[in-house]
């Protein structure tokens, strides 16, 4: 039994191995030989949407938890990132303060602001910042027993807040946010070698995000999460506590958030409290939904997906593609709970595809013995 247990992990591992390889290839090969600089930066823009949804996936597919408010940790690794550009931009040009503060007549740098001049500050929060945030807020929720419906509209009433909020401070851009970014850690963004560099750290940081999914979810913590899920009540009664294994995936989940949010920055060239609100949010849980949040890359997938269907649909059809979005989305969760990823699945467990095959032909019987009479 033990052999037999073996073997399938190192062909598992294998088959993993091979996974990653050929995307690897796809992303650091083929994508940037047959894109167009345009597309190839619309491809890691959707990549960063792509590092948000396997961490969705980790927390809603296996944990249960309906995260409606990850823009709360995209937006705060967005804007830390945005910050230290504008900041780094400034001292390039002999400013005091960023451009759009000058014009705004902010003469003196807020204090919010002065930490993140510092490059290794900035990737500090963008790390820490918001996994603080999450295990601050986990706590208070989980350690209370908020689950469910309430716990999605709770978390998705803290995307509305800090939209709000970020719309009315005057020195985070307001409401058309932060913009014109000339640099990234003294790489000009106008470089299309330097756009190109941003794609494959995009693509490396997701490739390196699944694999941190991937290890959870084959842990024993992914098993107990997943125990937690189905049955939280006997979890807790064979003594382990509900609440700590669900911060600890709501955290994971914050903080690939937060990185994609610092990725985003600068390969968008904005960041605006419309790209963290409420929308933004449910947009990450659709492609989550349509590509599967039971499994691996299905999020992952589904939110590449859904973000290149809705750009290039959209800009054929601007007003058709938010109904044809919610139809996708009613169909998935009313008829395939298990997303695209499941169709296959699926349909091997009620087609029995063995009846397509061919029958090999029977082989003539053998020639009965004659009876030898007894003597």
């Amino acid at each position: 039994m033990t052999t037999l247990v073996q073997r399938w992990r190192a062909n598992s591992s294998a088959g993993a191995l091979a996974g990653f390889a050929v995307a690897a290839v796809l992303l650091f090969a083929v994508a940037p030989a047959v894109l167009s600089d345009f597309r190839l930066n619309l491809l890691a823009k959707f990549l960063c949407f792509a590092i948000v949804a396997a961490g969705i996936g980790l927390a809603w597919g296996r944990g249960g938890m309906l995260t409606l408010g990850q823009g709360v940790f995209f937006g705060i690794g967005a804007y830390i990132m945005a910050m230290h550009l504008q900041l780094a931009d400034a001292e390039r040009l002999g400013n005091d303060v960023p451009e759009f503060m000058d014009i705004a007549g902010i003469r003196e740098l807020p204090a919010l602001w002065v930490p993140f001049a510092s490059a290794p500050v900035a990737l500090l929060g963008i790390l820490v910042v918001p996994a603080l945030v999450a295990a601050v807020l986990g706590y208070g929720v989980f350690k209370r027993r908020v689950k469910g419906a309430y716990f999605a509209i709770l978390s998705q009433a803290l995307a509305a807040a800090l939209a709000i909020l970020l719309t009315g401070q005057q020195a985070l851009g307001g409401f058309t946010g932060l913009s014109d970014f000339r640099a990234f850690f003294g790489f000009k963004l106008s470089d299309p070698a330097n756009r190109q560099m941003l794609f494959f750290i995009a693509a490396g940081t997701l490739l390196v995000v699944v694999a941190i999914v991937r290890q959870l979810m084959r842990s024993r913590y992914g098993e107990l999460l997943v125990a937690v899920r189905d049955q939280e009540e006997r979890v807790r009664f064979l003594g382990y506590d509900p609440a700590n294994i669900k911060i600890v995936a709501y955290v994971v989940a914050a903080f690939f958030a937060g990185i994609a949010g610092a990725l985003f920055t600068p390969i968008v060239g904005i960041i605006s409290p419309a790209d963290i609100g409420v929308v933004p949010s449910i947009a990450f849980l659709i492609g989550v939904a349509i590509g599967g949040r039971t499994t691996l890359l299905g999020p992952v997938l589904g939110a590449i997906g859904v973000a290149w269907a809705q750009t290039s649909l959209s800009e054929q059809f601007p007003s058709g593609w938010t109904y044809l979005q919610g139809v996708l989305f009613i169909v998935v969760v009313g008829f395939i709970p298990a997303g695209l990823a499941g169709i296959w699945p699926m349909l091997k467990g009620r087609v029995d595809f063995g009846r397509f095959r061919r029958k090999p032909e029977p082989e003539p019987a053998a020639p009965e013995r004659e009876k030898v009479a007894a003597p």
